[in-house]
């Protein structure tokens, strides 16, 4: 099984996890004389079985990736973590930009005027390059996941 593979079973059995979870919750507890229309010993059973098999997927996507190296010499894990990073330095840029670029209205000249004191427009172009990087990386990574055989 590719990586890739192993990586949407492991979104199916969360997804798959999670509904488990609400349709326990939908039965444990009823109406005084009345039947629950799921049992709930066997949605528990059900609940066990998915979150071994999610466990062990998680091992062997994990050990995956810190074994898969890329042409430069880097793990997927370390690729993931340089992903990450990168993700959330162009959040914090973009919530930056939008607020930088953002137009305060002032309805007398007695208000306080605010004033920008970061070029915009270099930003935006940080933006624009660190965006790219991000897909760069982001390819690169989803190529060795595809590639790759699961541990």
């Amino acid at each position: 099984m590719k990586l890739a593979e192993a990586l949407s079973i492991r979104k199916d059995l969360q997804k798959r996890i999670q509904q488990i979870g609400k349709r326990l919750e939908d039965n444990v507890k009823i109406q005084e004389g009345d039947e629950p229309a799921e049992n709930p010993k066997e949605l528990m059973k059900e609940l066990d079985e998915c979150l071994k098999q999610l466990e062990n997927l998680i091992w062997r996507i994990n050990l995956t990736n810190v074994q898969t190296v890329n042409e430069a010499g880097k793990t997927v894990t370390q690729l993931m973590a340089e992903k990450d990073v990168l993700s959330l330095r162009l959040s914090t840029l973009r919530g930056t930009f939008d607020r930088a670029s953002s137009q305060h209205d002032r309805y007398s000249r007695s208000e306080i005027k605010m004033i920008t004191v970061v070029d915009v427009k270099q930003l935006s172009k940080q933006i624009d390059e660190y965006s790219a990087a991000l897909r760069k990386l982001d390819m690169e990574i989803q190529t060795l996941n595809f590639q790759t055989e699961l541990v």
